[in-house]
């Protein structure tokens, strides 16, 4: 039996009437990235044009070397490491006004649905716990840490284990009316297609770093949502990558 290929399928969307979105209709677009307490815990990432060490990776050899990487070593993360895999996937180049932005993975519409968050294990000058990019700042903002962290870390991947072994597991949500608010019923579609320009940034990005990654399709979608404190409904985790140090070969 074929599956409901809806979002595949163009026909339902093309045919839409896009002078009826809430753009068209003179709504107010929802902002560039989510809103959070003035009191928050904020916590600000060196910035590239601090950082201690050139980046110089050749586009052909990362390119080569892009592997899927699921084995770990112990070594820590540096912070500037962390800050340079964010910046290469959702920091933001030029904001255009108070809810488009221009970054270093093409959106459609510049809409950027998407939402980073983290659950950190074993990076430099971080505790453990969930974190959310703020990719306005380049800064990360403390959300909490659970009980039981790498329980819960694993079930949100459906027992895949090896993902604890990590120094940190991004969590990619969607908040679909940022999407919704321009393109409306093809919105599910783009979303998606802007989670895949995201994640390839971060395997090349992987490569400069000494870092491996591996995209995760195959997780618990209650879990994964509970554990970032999101609704499921507003906003939803839609991808996973854990990124570790790559074991040093003998």
């Amino acid at each position: 039996m074929k599956n409901d290929r809806g979002v595949l399928n163009s026909g339902e969307w093309t045919s839409f009437d896009f002078s009826q979105t809430d753009q068209n209709r003179g709504v107010n677009s929802p902002p560039v990235v989510k809103p959070y307490p003035e009191d928050a815990k904020v916590i600000d990432l060196p910035k590239p044009e601090d950082w201690a060490w050139e980046i110089s990776t050749d586009f052909t050899r990362a390119t080569l070397q892009r592997s899927s990487v699921r084995k770990y070593s112990d070594d820590e993360l540096k912070l500037e490491e962390l800050s340079y895999l964010l910046w290469s996937t959702q920091a933001i180049r030029l904001e255009i006004n108070a809810a488009t932005s221009k970054r270093f993975v093409p959106s459609a519409g510049s809409r950027h649905a998407l939402e980073t968050y983290l659950a950190v294990i074993n990076v430099e000058g971080l505790e453990a716990g969930i974190y959310r990019y703020l990719p306005q700042e380049h800064a990360l903002l403390y959300i909490h840490i659970p009980e039981d962290f790498p329980k819960l870390i694993t079930a949100s991947v459906k027992g895949q284990s090896w993902a604890t072994k990590a120094n940190v597991v991004f969590y990619w949500s969607a908040v679909p009316y940022r999407m919704e608010w321009r393109y409306a019923v093809a919105s599910s579609k783009l979303i998606l297609l802007d989670a895949g320009h995201v994640c390839q940034n971060l395997y090349l990005a992987c490569n400069a770093v000494d870092c491996g990654t591996c995209a995760v399709a195959a997780y618990d979608q209650a879990a994964a949502d509970e554990l970032l404190q999101l609704d499921g409904e507003e906003e939803m985790v839609i991808y996973i990558a854990p990124v570790g140090k790559k074991e040093k070969k003998l």
